[in-house]
């Protein structure tokens, strides 16, 4: 498929006529149904679930597609929903993908449609917030399911929805997310050919876009460290092992793992410790601590120098102290990986929509993102919307997984229109290169 598009690229072929005849109605017919699109993603964000417990978001995302007549697929992956829409022509299969989990977070934006919803993560009863803005994906993504499937008689080919339950990572100890529906079969029968995907959030001004070709965002990993020692009375410290104080020790060696000991002129990294967990009393010292973080990088090659690194650095510390350690680092989710060909075939499309001047070239992110497990297994274009309020300066721009995160709904018809048209020009590029 990339010498494809590498002709496509080359020969600026890409205002193909057929195409170009549907941008006017995927406009119009993304403008009729911006109400309900709102509507959508204020219920949605009033409501939601944490990973692989999307029941009700995946049950009304079902109930949405069949009424549009198409093929839905449920309990994918736990809660997944896909949903098949067929053309009324032959031609190539093309995927978009939302991501339903909302996150362990109280919400605090006091917007009318708040969260107060409540549920429990790793044994704790926390508060539930869409503080990453997937109530503004599924709403797209149900905007464009309605805009596509009004079109779908000139539409050479089929798209596959995909509704993804927990992106954010599934709870400890349970499968989930893209890598689960990969393993379900999500990308097979009709075998997808390309996938799209987009993330809103402040860092742009709604109605704008931009993305980056390759490694556009990091791969990450969790870590766990359990460090074992002795315990006693915290009068007498010599009688036990103190974890606590191991545990300082080794959240100060893991700072120069970044800083010291990697070259970040090849390839930005990132180590943090997050969690901290120790002791029930003021005056006991502990049997026991743990700490857990997350690690981000550009790089195979430094990826593995992290891991060894910390694993190497814990254990010392802890057998310096006479305590034992142990370390876990999870497989994580691989580089958000734009393929190169099918990304200079598509931003035009992200600039039909937005306007040149509006759409940019992004830097890197150390955020992560499971969409990077799709385009392990197809080529895929991942891209940001902006959703900052045009009254909002840049340098008070609310960051994704905020309480008080939030997005423009005016950068939900642009959302409706770049997914639907990213659909028909794929499509339609397939049909004109195999003509």
């Amino acid at each position: 498929m990339n010498k494809i598009f590498a002709v496509l690229v080359l020969s600026g072929l890409f205002a193909l006529p057929a195409a170009a005849a549907l941008e006017d109605e995927v406009t119009r017919r993304a403008q009729q149904i911006e109400d309900q699109v709102v509507a959508w993603r204020r219920d949605i964000h009033q409501n939601p679930e944490l990973s692989n417990r999307e029941f009700r978001t995946g049950a009304l995302v079902a109930e949405h597609l069949r009424s549009l007549g198409m093929q839905v697929q449920t309990g994918v992956a736990h809660t997944g929903v896909v949903g098949i829409l067929k053309g009324g022509k032959p031609g190539p299969v093309v995927a978009l993908r939302a991501d339903m989990d909302a996150l362990p977070v109280v919400e605090k934006t006091g917007l009318p449609f708040a969260s107060v919803a409540t549920s429990e993560y790793e044994g704790k009863q926390v508060g539930v917030m869409h503080a990453c803005g997937h109530d503004n994906h599924i709403a797209i993504l149900m905007g464009a399911a309605v805009v596509l499937a009004q079109m779908r008689d000139e539409l050479p080919g089929t798209v596959k929805f995909i509704f993804q339950p927990a992106e954010e990572g599934p709870p400890k100890g349970e499968d989930g997310g893209a890598k689960m529906m990969i393993a379900e079969g999500v990308l097979k029968n009709p075998d997808v050919d390309a996938i799209f995907g987009l993330h809103i959030g402040q860092q742009g001004l709604a109605g704008s876009a931009s993305f980056r070709a390759r490694g556009m965002m990091a791969s990450a990993q969790r870590f766990d460290i359990t460090i074992n020692g002795r315990q006693t009375h915290g009068a007498r410290p010599w009688l036990g092992v103190d974890p606590v104080v191991i545990g300082a020790q080794i959240v100060n060696a893991l700072q120069t793992i970044v800083s010291r000991q990697i070259d970040i002129t090849q390839a930005p990294a990132v180590v943090t410790v997050a969690t901290f967990e120790a002791g029930i009393r003021n005056n006991i010292v502990p049997e026991t601590a743990s700490l857990s973080g997350t690690i981000r990088t550009f790089d195979a090659d430094v990826r593995a120098q992290i891991h060894e690194k910390i694993t190497r650095i814990a254990t010392m510390i802890g057998e310096a102290q006479g305590a034992s350690v142990t370390v876990e680092i999870d497989p994580g989710v691989p580089v958000t990986y734009n393929d190169p060909t099918l990304t200079a075939a598509m931003a035009p499309t992200l600039r039909k929509v937005f306007g040149r001047d509006r759409v940019y070239i992004s830097a890197r992110v150390t955020g992560a993102e499971d969409f990077s497990f799709f385009q392990e297994q197809v080529p895929g274009f991942f891209f940001y919307i902006g959703g900052r309020p045009i009254d909002v300066l840049p340098e008070k721009a609310i960051p994704n997984h905020s309480p008080y995160f939030t997005a423009d709904e005016s950068a939900l018809v642009p959302g409706v229109r770049v997914m639907s048209q990213l659909a028909v020009d794929f499509l339609y590029q397939q049909q004109m290169t195999a003509n």
